[in-house]
């Protein structure tokens, strides 16, 4: 049996934890964001029942990291790592083989870099996967668009960091014409010269607004602290993939945009009869593809640090893909601010579109 564990952490200050502690909507977030920062990490649930259809098998657990995100980006760093080894310690006495990064602990400092160095278990962010998952969602989001992928104009917003250039390969070897939009217009034009002989008609910009403009597909990577892609830059019909954490799009696009889908990235259908003992907000046996990378890596016994830093390799991204196809995980669906987004949705957004 091949065991993994799972970093989570609390979105909300007082949303998340008054689902366990109800009496916490009647405090300040103050006072709640005080309590965390003194919270001891803990064991959260027990994962059982991921099967692989090469009939491997694994069980894990989530673990939790107490912070927030206003606290892992405010707090003294060296006070956050602690906290997250501390964390990671609790999955290596729980006898885990290797431990996945959730959400803002992933990002935070040098993208688990120190932590793995600080830990006795292998240690990925799953930012390979998640990469994979959303370039795969936003093609098969814009087939049910009514676009064909072949034919359609990508944009790629923060085109010059390691998660944009990668996504930036493969939609120039997919597209018939791709946009790199970057604030680094030297870093950009570097960029372009690697990607001559691609089949896309590749060009540049700095401005976000013209840059998507006239894309059919759109996904956004960049570092922005806040948004930065609002309703009047995108095209009638667009598909937008926003894979940022913080957000890159305004979810003022949801509210007066009924014309374009804007998702960030797939749901992941897990092998088996998997039960999560935690409601995380997903369907039933599905998972984040962070949280999928982190299985698949142990189904397949790989106890290796595999996704860490601020690089993701198109080689990563291919290798993830191609165990993950192996062992049965497949995407399932989208989402879109934190809700999944349905088939009558997707249906009536089309519809808007003309298409």
């Amino acid at each position: 049996m091949h065991r993994f564990a799972f970093v989570i952490h609390p979105l909300s200050a007082k949303r998340d934890v008054a689902r366990k502690y109800p009496f916490v909507k009647l405090l300040p977030e103050s006072w709640v964001e005080w309590g965390l920062r003194h919270k001891s990490p803990m064991m959260v649930s027990r994962i059982t029942g991921v099967r692989s259809i090469t009939g491997a098998e694994a069980e894990g657990w989530f673990v939790g990291c107490p912070l927030t995100p206003k606290l892992l980006a405010s707090l003294p760093l060296e006070e956050v790592y602690r906290k997250i080894v501390d964390t990671v310690k609790i999955a290596e006495d729980l006898g885990a083989g290797i431990v996945g990064l959730g959400a803002h602990t992933s990002v935070v400092g040098d993208g688990g870099v120190t932590i793995a160095e600080r830990s006795r278990i292998a240690v990925t962010t799953g930012n390979s996967f998640t990469v994979a998952t959303g370039i795969e969602g936003s093609i098969k989001a814009a087939e049910i668009m009514g676009i064909d992928p072949s034919n359609a104009h990508a944009a790629v917003v923060g085109a010059a960091g390691s998660i944009g250039w990668t996504c930036s390969q493969v939609l120039a070897d997919t597209c018939a014409a791709l946009t790199m939009v970057d604030l680094s217009h030297e870093r950009l034009e570097e960029l372009v010269t690697k990607l001559e002989g691609s089949r896309a008609n590749v060009s540049v910009t700095t401005d976000i607004g013209s840059g998507i403009r006239d894309a059919d597909i759109v996904i956004t990577v960049s570092s922005a602290v806040d948004a930065i892609i609002e309703p009047h830059f995108i095209k009638r019909g667009a598909v937008v993939c926003d894979i940022a954490r913080p957000r890159d799009v305004s979810v003022r696009v949801v509210q007066e945009r009924d014309d374009v889908l804007v998702i960030e990235g797939g749901v992941v259908e897990v092998p088996g009869d998997v039960n999560f003992n935690f409601d995380f907000g997903f369907p039933p046996k599905t998972a984040y593809a962070c949280m999928s990378e982190t299985m698949i890596l142990a189904l397949e016994g790989r106890y290796e640090n595999f996704t860490l830093g601020k690089n993701v390799s198109l080689e990563q991204v291919n290798e993830i893909s191609r165990l993950a196809a192996k062992h049965g995980f497949k995407l399932a669906g989208f989402r879109s601010f934190e809700k999944a987004v349905t088939n009558e949705q997707i249906e009536r957004i089309r519809k808007n579109a003309g298409r």
